[in-house]
Formats: C-alpha cells, sequence, structure tokens
C-alpha cells in the first residue's frame, strides 16, 4: 500500500473544522487529527461552522464528500450542537425523528460508496452546575447510539469522553482548552489546545473500536 491509502472524511461543525492560520487561539479537532496518524492515512476535513446533520446536507455539502470519497475510506460524522438550534430552523432536528434520520442518510450514502461511517457524539461544552460538567445534548447523544445500533455501525461517545476529561481535570484546567479562557464568553468552542485533547479522544475511540486506521 502507498502513501495515502486510507483517508479520513469529516463531516461536523465548528467545532473539527480547519481555521485559517491568522487564527492563533481557535482550533477544531480535525486540524489535529492527522498528527496521531501515520503517513499511509489523510484526513479530509469537510467540517465547517453552524452547520447541522440537516443544513450540512441541504447545502450540498455531503454532495462534495460523495465526489471524492472511496471504497475503503471513513466517514466520520459528528453533529449535534447546531441541531438543537430551535431558533434557527434551517438547522433545528428533532432529536428522536429528523435527527436521526438525516444521520442514516450520511449512514446509507458512505455505505452507497463502500466507505465505513463512524458517527461520533457532539464534544461537551464547559457547563459546570453544583460541581459537575454537564451533558448539553443528552437527548441528541441517546438518538445517535440508538442510530448506531439500528444501523450496526460503530460510534464513538465523544461527549461521554470529554467529560470525564474535564472531570479528571477539574474546572480551572479546562478552562484553558475553550475559548473562554481567551475571550471570556465562548464555553462551546476550543483553543488549539483543547482542539488537540479531543482529537486525542477521537483516536482513543479510533482504538477501542479495533478500526483497521494508520498509527493506531
Amino acid at each position: 500500500m502507498g502513501n495515502k491509502s486510507i483517508r479520513i472524511f469529516l463531516a461536523a461543525d465548528s467545532t473539527v473544522q480547519n481555521y485559517d492560520v491568522q487564527e492563533k487561539h481557535q482550533g477544531g479537532w480535525g486540524e489535529f487529527l492527522q498528527s496521531y496518524l501515520d503517513e499511509e492515512t489523510e484526513v479530509v476535513n469537510h467540517a465547517i461552522g453552524g452547520r447541522s446533520s440537516k443544513s450540512f446536507i441541504e447545502e450540498g455539502r455531503l454532495l462534495r464528500i460523495l465526489e471524492e470519497i472511496k471504497a475503503g475510506d471513513y466517514l466520520f460524522i459528528q453533529m449535534g450542537h447546531n441541531d438543537a438550534t430551535k431558533s434557527k430552523p434551517e438547522r433545528f432536528t428533532e432529536p428522536s425523528t429528523t435527527y436521526k434520520q438525516y444521520l442514516k442518510m450520511y449512514i446509507e450514502c458512505a455505505k452507497e460508496y463502500q466507505a465505513v461511517p463512524v458517527l461520533i457524539t457532539p464534544p461537551a461544552r464547559l457547563h459546570l452546575e453544583n460541581g459537575k460538567f454537564i451533558n448539553d445534548f443528552p437527548e441528541y447523544c441517546t438518538a445517535m447510539k440508538e442510530v448506531a445500533k439500528e444501523e450496526k455501525v460503530i460510534v464513538i461517545d465523544l461527549m461521554e469522553k470529554s467529560l470525564n476529561l474535564l472531570e479528571s481535570i477539574g474546572y480551572e484546567e479546562s478552562l484553558t482548552l475553550f475559548m473562554a479562557s481567551v475571550n471570556e464568553t465562548d464555553f462551546t468552542h476550543f483553543t488549539k489546545k483543547g482542539a488537540y485533547h479531543m482529537a486525542g479522544l477521537v483516536v482513543e475511540g479510533i482504538k477501542e473500536s479495533k478500526l483497521p486506521i494508520g498509527g493506531m
């Protein structure tokens, strides 16, 4: 097998996307996934801010991935943050119905091209209540796991992994992983450091799932 024999396509939101070089602080975990992988594996990051499982498809972004994806490639799908935005109907999906339907579209399309779909639950926000970090998207995480079971595909529970990480390091250190440490207002998006840590958690999930991806 030659170089770049395995490709991982990312369909996701701003917590995963690549940021311009002039952006010194904010990062997405898709920027850093490559650093954990070997030379035969290529990360193709189609993640973009503000998209949900619905709007990513309706804007034709999944179609663009399908123009490139081939048998043996992987499609990693992390959606949920923007699906919960009721105030923006172009994004919003109902966890138990439309969210599931859109997730199944990604899975069906990947399988049609003989690629391997992998679902990833949304990562935690920096939300502490009564000394405990909170999952802000429990219904979406549950729905995604149900889809994974129904469709017999792998799911990496990044929500659980990120909550466990935050609990283990405490609030002060957790703050350094989020943009709130820079601007005091953004408890959702990651600093470069935070994005690197999230990529590491995704890789942990890849290993646990025994996916035959380079560097694992």
